[in-house]
């Protein structure tokens, strides 16, 4: 039997300009399968929420096509393609109590009353909001309204569910416990997700993918241990989580690993790309696999360094280096009896593996940064 996943949703040169001039959306090329929880994620501006919205039927393409379960979709108006929405700001009837808010979107298609209370009292239960559907939105806490929100998404048994920065409102304590939540319930149903976030540890906690957006475009799709790991382009090195980067040139190249000339200092890395003698390239090195003042010989890297500024972060000590002429270098180190052993103003080498850094082709747009 075929075991591959069977594809929900499909964007083929999918392209959105709103004047006619600059593009949102650049020929786009993404693929959801049944029951996946895909965030896509980006900075402001990056057309993310562009292709929800196209998705979603509430915007048009220029160009391309959209096909949900092998069906386009261009011609569907959005109260006929089955999906269900949930917004930052909720989108709660206020005049409604929260039973009638999910009431609603059946009442609209006409199912039975029964059903409707039976469908409802499952919705409230699996967001874990028994006894509540006497409620208006205003006697909640804004918690609690967006679980009526995903609760009323879920209630008419969409296959499809999208939410845009649905968490965005919420304090950070109750955001990490609603990321769980909404991870649940997905699990729990088998649902296919289409997530937007701006947020870098929401979409790694969340999701099964991520598609990282940049000026309209995809500049990754990998589960999240694959980006964090195995970036494969310098913006996407710089966007999650912390990256340190050396800018140099090629000076030498064996099999998958090439030599990189950077502040004076020689760096071997893992080719992400292809690359010659002579290219410049980007090293990328994450803060947690540099080590400080190693054994000899221990790491294939070691080069010199000066610690100019040490932070106190609780379970580690986050160091600001000078290395390879670079003045933002990062390195973090447990915070463990005796870290003493390094001040502020120390010349130290410090080192990590071959593996732990890559070579990516530089972005020279220097856009990105959280």
């Amino acid at each position: 039997m075929d075991s591959s996943p069977k594809v929900h949703v499909e964007f083929e040169g999918v392209s959105k300009s709103y004047d006619g001039r600059t593009m949102v959306v650049r020929d786009l090329d993404l693929v959801v399968y049944e029951g996946e929880f895909l965030t896509l994620l980006g900075p402001s501006g990056s057309g993310k929420t562009t292709c929800l919205m196209m998705l979603a039927g509430f915007q048009v393409p220029t160009s391309g096509a959209i096909r949900i379960g092998g069906r386009a979709v261009d011609d569907l108006p959005p109260r006929k393609r089955d999906i269900g929405v949930v917004f930052q700001n909720y989108a709660l009837f206020p005049h409604m109590t929260v039973g009638e808010n999910l009431s609603f979107p059946l009442e609209v298609r006409g199912m039975d009353p029964q059903e409707i209370r039976k469908r409802v009292g499952g919705s409230l239960e699996l967001v874990r909001l028994e006894g509540l559907e006497g409620r208006r939105p205003g006697e909640l806490s804004g918690g609690q309204q967006q679980r009526v929100a995903i609760a009323r998404a879920l209630v008419f048994e969409p296959a499809l569910v999208l939410m845009d920065e649905p968490l965005g409102a919420l304090d950070r304590r109750l955001r990490e416990e609603m990321q769980y939540e909404v991870r649940r319930i997905q699990r729990k149903l088998g649902v296919t997700v289409v997530y937007v976030t701006h947020d870098q540890q929401e979409a790694m906690a969340m999701s099964d993918r991520v598609a990282v957006f940049q000026r309209g475009r995809i500049e990754q799709v990998a589960p999240p241990e694959a980006l964090y790991e195995e970036p494969e382009r310098e913006f996407v090195a710089r966007f999650i989580g912390d990256n340190n980067l050396l800018h140099g040139r090629v000076i030498g190249v064996e099999g998958d690993l090439c030599r990189v000339e950077t502040g004076g200092q020689i760096v071997t890395a893992f080719r992400v790309v292809p690359c010659q003698v002579g290219d410049l390239v980007s090293v990328a090195i994450r803060p947690e696999r540099v080590a400080v003042s190693p054994k000899p010989g221990l790491y294939g890297n070691e080069l010199d360094a000066r610690i100019d500024d040490i932070a106190f972060l609780g379970d580690h000590l986050r160091l600001r280096m000078t290395v390879c002429d670079s003045p933002d270098f990062i390195a973090k180190i447990p915070n463990i009896v005796g870290h003493g052993g390094v001040l502020e103003g120390d010349r130290v080498r410090v080192g990590w593996t071959l593996t732990d850094a890559r070579a990516l082709e530089p972005d020279e747009s220097g856009e990105g940064s959280p």
